[in-house]
């Protein structure tokens, strides 16, 4: 075999080694899927093909939540990169949530800029690990004050818009004596107007009546001047149960998309051991459903949804001697989800 033949097997042999290398590494999340939007009753990538995606929310991201300001937790310090890396790469979570605390204490009502610069620090991180990132407006009365809403949502439309990572979340769980048609649909339709004009495209989450259960209610009565729209379902297992799925069952059929932005293990109040027969019901119903979901809560508050024991650090250098039952549990499901 002559010296150009020897050169040229050579020079064909690094090309396909190169090439397997690099049909070898793992694409992130964002990579693989792209943008999200709305078909039919279903989130799907900008292939087409449905997704569901899971993870964890972190708790409020308040800075004195119920005027507790030396409380024996500070879940605000939870909101940075080390935590997101380590649910990215522990947890193989494809989404977080960052329930930024708005319309009450410590949230953006009072301390604006601690609490935009809690979401942008998820928000980046996120976009580093190529997850997705739910920015949520964490308010139980936020229709009472739709320009704090619009000047958030500007704020990180105009920074963050052009990334595909991004949902918006506009109102967390409206309550049940906060009628949907009448005020719930205004609010929502008001500010996604003002996030539209910068952010034509990515994923907006609209609460729903009583605690984001009423979707039914939605269904019903939908948003219509504005596409990839999705309606948010929250439940816990150790109180709601077939009813609330009957009723995302209805919602689904009149044509609307649900996403499960909060869920949890436990009782409504956060409370209680893990109700695991009705979890594992919820979790067949999601995956039937395609439908994607943040379990409540990363949070060492001493409580039964939270998934870290009471003191844990914040650097996110945990192992699993670091989580409650329910974190172990909730670990499980997400690593093992189908993304």
């Amino acid at each position: 075999m002559n010296h150009i033949m020897k050169l040229g097997i050579v020079a064909i042999t690094l090309i396909f080694s190169i090439s397997a290398s690099a049909s070898s590494e793992v694409l992130s999340v964002v990579a693989t899927h792209g943008a999200l939007s709305v078909k039919g009753n279903q989130i799907v990538d900008s292939h087409g093909k449905s997704v569901s995606l899971a993870g964890p929310s972190l708790f409020w991201s308040n800075s004195d939540k119920e005027g507790y300001v030396d409380r024996a937790y500070h879940e605000d310090r939870y909101y940075n990169a080390g935590v997101v890396a380590y649910l990215h790469n522990d947890w193989n979570a494809s989404i977080v949530r960052a329930a930024i605390g708005a319309t009450t204490p410590g949230g953006y009502i009072t301390n604006p800029e601690d609490n935009v610069e809690r979401a942008q620090r998820v928000i980046d991180a996120a976009i580093a690990q190529g997850m997705y990132v739910i920015v949520d407006w964490h308010s139980h009365d936020a229709h009472k004050y739709p320009d704090l809403a619009i000047k958030f949502f500007e704020t990180i439309a105009t920074k963050y818009g052009k990334y595909p990572n991004i949902i918006y979340e506009l109102y967390n769980e409206p309550l049940g004596n906060v009628d949907w048609s009448t005020m719930v649909k205004p609010y929502a339709e008001t500010v996604i107007r003002k996030i539209r004009a910068i952010d034509p495209n990515n994923l907006i989450v609209v609460g729903t009546q009583t605690w984001s259960q009423d979707v039914d209610k939605a269904a019903d009565d939908p948003i219509k001047v504005f596409g990839n729209i999705v309606y948010s379902l929250h439940f816990y297992a150790g109180t709601h149960k077939d009813s609330l799925r009957k009723k995302a069952e209805y919602a689904m059929k009149k044509g609307i998309a649900l996403m499960v932005t909060e869920w949890g293990s436990v009782n409504a109040d956060g409370n209680g051991g893990i109700s695991r027969a009705e979890t594992e019901r919820w979790l067949q119903f999601m995956r039937v459903y395609h439908l994607s979901h943040c379990n409540w809560a990363l949070s060492d508050k001493p409580e039964g949804a939270s998934q870290l024991k009471n003191g844990t650090t914040s650097d996110g250098n945990w192992t699993d001697a670091d989580l409650t039952e329910a974190g172990l549990y909730e670990k499980n499901i997400v690593l093992h989800w189908d993304k």
